[in-house]
């Protein structure tokens, strides 16, 4: 039979435990595992040596040797013994130099590790030396193995089986709560423990407020009398005022905050606020009670910010957030010229920037974090309101990306058409709201 004659080739060549043996031919027999598949070809080469020393003594007693020492296989010595026959001392598996039997405290040192940690689901990786896998690939390619496994595949099926059966959780291949990544020739288990995401919106109820976290510019970030020592050039964030709350309750050890884009530090989120992610990197915790979380986000923001709709997110969420930056948003700003203005100048702006194509060029205040490049940018609706002489309130639904305190002044000659452009007059925005961020 051609896998008995491969797999007493091989125990010919090199000592084998019953896993490496088996796993040379892992797609042979359906719900087997290779450790048994390995002891079965041992045994049937044990039968078959035996049979062979009643005709051809010294064949068969080679065959059982080469299982007895190479294959550490009790049954071949059991029968050479029978006989009388010396057999050698057992050797290491050449090719997983025992790390399979170290398994059970492999299990026990994750245990170990996963109990810091809620979790669900979870998925095992296996790193193997790189001198193991070359080991291995010049094993299969001696004996032109057809039909096994890698051992990195059955490494991370019997940690995984083993580790599940234990603290009685699931795999999940796709998206698990934790990744148990195993070095089973060091004995090392390092956990890679995935971000959770909640979602939401939130509302900048007063001004003054940046997003994200602004480091001191000063100091950056360590601390200096510029920024009373706090290493921030604001002392609150929507970033910290949503994010810090979560990190404690989840006691993660660090966040990202992501937005459907952001409002200036100087202008507030209004209606029904702009969705975001927030990404917390490795927390302990997982169940979150997300109505306690917005009570408690709420009532530490004092009035500053607002959160709703809170809900359990994931990467998918952050990257349609990320394409929705450019949605649809509507804003109000107040806009003072530098003299009156008619009834007709206000018509004739309403008129223009309705519908229209603006061309944008990168702001000289963001200069210093965007490309200078020119950008085109649709307005579907320019309203506006008399609120004196020389002073109206504008709403503008418009495309994403524009920027609206440049649509007012032009910021000489980078925006066009502009406010200050069309009426000639000097157009300044003295406060900015945003209405609506997308769908509502």
């Amino acid at each position: 039979m051609e896998i008995l004659t491969t797999a007493l080739q091989m125990l010919n060549k090199y000592p084998l435990c019953d896993h490496c043996l088996g796993r040379q031919f892992a797609l042979l027999g359906h719900s087997m595992e290779n450790r048994d598949r390995g002891r079965t070809i041992k045994l049937l080469l044990t039968l078959e040596g035996h049979l062979l020393t009643y005709s051809i003594d010294e064949e068969g007693f080679s065959l059982l040797k080469a299982v007895a020492a190479n294959g550490s296989f009790e049954k071949a010595r059991d029968v050479l013994r029978h006989f009388n026959k010396r057999t050698r001392v057992k050797k290491r598996c050449f090719l997983c130099e025992g790390a399979f039997e170290r398994i059970p405290s492999t299990v026990v040192n994750a245990v170990r590790k996963l109990g810091r940690y809620e979790f669900t689901t979870l998925l095992v990786g296996v790193k193997l030396p790189l001198e193991v896998a070359e080991r291995e690939d010049e094993f299969k390619a001696r004996f032109n193995v057809t039909h096994g496994e890698s051992m990195k595949s059955q490494f991370s099926r019997d940690v995984g089986k083993q580790l599940c059966q234990t603290i009685k959780k699931e795999v999940d291949y796709s998206k698990p709560d934790v990744v148990v990544l195993v070095n089973p020739f060091a004995d090392q288990v390092r956990l890679q423990i995935n971000p959770i995401h909640v979602g939401g919106r939130y509302k900048k109820l007063i001004r003054g407020i940046p997003q994200s976290k602004w480091r001191c510019r000063r100091c950056d970030g360590k601390g200096c009398e510029v920024c009373s020592w706090t290493g921030k050039t604001y002392q609150d964030s929507v970033e910290e005022l949503v994010g810090l709350p979560l990190l404690k309750m989840v006691q993660g050890e660090g966040m990202a905050f992501h937005g459907a884009g952001r409002e200036d530090v100087d202008a507030r989120m209004l209606g029904s606020g702009r969705p975001f992610v927030l990404e917390i990197k490795q927390p302990k915790k997982r169940y979150i009670e997300l109505r306690e979380l917005e009570q408690i986000i709420n009532k530490q923001a004092d009035g500053k910010i607002e959160v709703l709709d809170l809900h359990i997110a994931n990467k998918e969420v952050v990257r349609r957030l990320k394409r929705a930056e450019l949605t649809e948003k509507t804003y109000r700003t107040i806009v003072e010229f530098g003299r009156d203005v008619s009834d007709k100048e206000l018509e004739n702006i309403e008129e223009i920037l309705s519908e229209a194509i603006i061309r944008q060029r990168t702001p000289r205040r963001v200069l210093h974090r965007r490309s200078d490049l020119t950008r085109e940018k649709y307005i579907y609706k320019a309203n506006t309101k008399r609120m004196s002489h020389n002073r109206v309130e504008m709403q503008i639904r418009c495309q994403g990306g524009l920027y609206i305190k440049e649509l007012i002044t032009g910021d000489e000659g980078r925006t066009n058409p502009s406010v200050a452009s069309i009426l000639e007059v000097k157009a300044t925005p003295l406060q900015l709201d945003v209405l609506k961020v997308g769908e509502t």
